[in-house]
Formats: C-alpha cells, structure tokens, sequence
C-alpha cells in the first residue's frame, strides 16, 4: 500500500444475522488492521470511512452503533486528523445503479420532500462518491460527516 495519499474505505456488512464477535471482528478489526498498515506504508495519508447515520460515538450499548463508534474513534486515536468518518443514512439510488435493495423503489420518492427538512437523512450515492475524494484531496472542517456535511463536500469544496 506504499504511496498513496488517501483511502476510500468502503468496506462493511449488515450486523443482521451476525453474532456480535463476527460483526466486531469484520467492522472493527478488518478495518483497523488496514489502516495501521496504510498508515505505516502512508504516514500522512487520508482515510476516508464509510460509516453510517445513526453511529454512536460514545460507545454505549451493545449493538452495531456502538461498533462503529468505537471504529470512528479508534480511527482518529490512530490517524489524527488524517481521519474522516462519513455517516450516511438513506442513499436515494442513482440511474443505471446494480444491486438496489428492493425496499428502495417504495421510500425513493421520499428523498425531495424529506431532504430539505431532513439534510442529515437523506442524500444520493452519487454524493457520497463525490464527497469522498473530496475530503480525501482537500480535507475538511470535521472528521465526521453527517448527511449535510456530505452533500456540501460532494459540490467540490
């Protein structure tokens, strides 16, 4: 992984199904083991993660919240400043996108009349694909990127 200046760290699962040691072993400790190596082969690099809306940054409760606060956490204990967490929540799908959940065509309609009261829940793959090598090229005021944060990035900041 020597010689790049960001990650775009994608990677996740559903905790549906899972036992909580395989959710943490897949979520937390696949994750964190590829940072530590991208950041002793990229000691100034950017690692930009995929997150979600509702992650619990204190680390309370059991479940999968608490797991990917404890990521973010870690993240930024490991990459200072290098590290952003982007959070979002419902992705409206984008035309000509490959493996929509079902569900998606029946609260699509949603996204026009939510998202304007609602900015933090509701947003477009394609920002999130946007917003990311934005940040990762040129920073931003926050390590962790809600839903409006992700939009605002993802206009070029």
């Amino acid at each position: 992984m020597k010689g790049y200046d960001a990650v775009l760290f994608c990677l996740g699962i559903s905790s549906v199904g899972l036992s909580k040691d395989q959710y943490f072993q897949i979520t937390h400790t696949l994750t964190m083991h590829f940072a530590e190596t991208f950041k002793k082969e990229n000691p100034e690099g950017r690692f930009c993660y995929i997150s979600g809306a509702g992650t619990d940054s204190n680390e309370k409760g059991s479940g999968w919240a608490a797991v990917k606060g404890k990521t973010e956490n870690d993240l930024i204990k490991l990459l200072g400043n290098n590290a952003y967490n982007f959070r979002p929540a419902f992705m409206k799908p984008v035309a000509g996108q490959d493996f929509v959940n079902r569900w998606y065509k029946y609260f699509s309609w949603m996204d026009a009349i939510f998202k304007p009261l609602f900015p933090n829940y509701f947003g477009t793959v394609e920002e999130v694909a946007n917003s990311m090598p934005n940040v990762a090229q040129k920073g931003y005021s926050s390590q962790v990127l809600e839903g409006k944060d992700i939009s605002i990035t993802a206009k070029n900041i």
